[in-house]
């Protein structure tokens, strides 16, 4: 009970954290943006910067015990290592080549480990205001309701979303562009939306059916909706169906009936 207690307290600073970048993130949506460029299309704004300390700094006021990791802290000095301690895993802006373009796919990703295990989520849309809350044991939420995975049984009914993360080299393109095309003959059609995140959530809410990502930023792309899908009954693992390691930069996602046909499909489409 003690831990669930704790958890339910810091869902609620996690909520109260992304509801605050998300005030940040949605005036900044109808501004004009200062762009620089982490890659040849990984961007970063000034909002990302602002919203990271934002959100940390209320996280380390509220639980200044807990360790922390986010992308562009991480991105500035280096890989932190996650450790069995309760860890803040943040995306201050994920979704930011969308949030340049005045597309509505953005979103503040927040989730906690305690012993590596993601157990606490929250995802939250703040241009379509839509929050997508997880705690261990305790279900999935959108803006409080209840949500589940879809009960869809048949992959060439399915909908999967993919991406293809930010390397422009040719046989990284070539590789992506070749396993979406297997990929087109099994499921009913692909989508690539540019938020790992929000994608989870797509699990989460029965919106979509399968999610494969590989090659995205970090742990703080997925720790939060880890949560979230586990918690509608999904199920997350590595492409290859073996455990899902946070650390990897692979993730796959589907309801239970799926998972099976998902990576036979996946090691197919290699």
């Amino acid at each position: 009970m003690a831990e669930t207690d704790s958890l339910s307290e810091f869902l609620e600073t996690a909520i109260d954290a992304a509801k605050r970048a998300g005030d940040m993130i949605r005036k900044g949506f109808y501004q004009t943006k200062h762009v620089e460029h982490k890659g040849q299309v990984d961007l970063v704004t000034e909002t990302d910067k602002a919203c990271e300390d934002l959100v940390f700094n209320l996280l380390k006021e509220r639980h200044p015990t807990h360790k922390f990791i986010g992308e562009e802290t991480t991105a500035a000095n280096g890989i932190t290592e996650l450790t069995d301690e309760p860890t803040w895993i943040v995306d201050p802006l994920d979704g930011t080549t969308n949030f340049v373009h005045g597309f509505p796919f953005a979103c503040i990703p927040i989730g906690l480990t305690i012993g590596k295990i993601p157990k606490v989520g929250v995802v939250y849309n703040p241009i379509m205001e839509e929050l997508f809350t997880g705690i261990h044991g305790k279900g999935a939420f959108l803006n409080g309701n209840p949500i589940k995975v879809s009960s869809q049984a048949e992959l060439v009914k399915s909908l999967l979303v993919t991406g293809v993360g930010t390397k422009r080299d040719k046989s990284t393109v070539d590789a992506i562009t070749n396993r979406i095309n297997s990929l087109l003959f099994k499921v009913r059609s692909v989508r690539m939306s540019g938020s790992c995140a929000l994608n989870l959530c797509g699990i989460a809410s029965g919106r979509l059916d399968l999610v494969y990502e590989a090659g995205y930023g970090g742990p703080w792309d997925v720790a939060a909706g880890a949560v979230i899908v586990t918690e509608a009954g999904g199920l997350i693992f590595d492409p290859s169906g073996k455990d899902f390691d946070i650390t990897s930069q692979r993730v796959a996602a589907s309801n239970p009936q799926l998972k099976d046909a998902c990576v036979e499909a996946l090691e197919e489409a290699e």
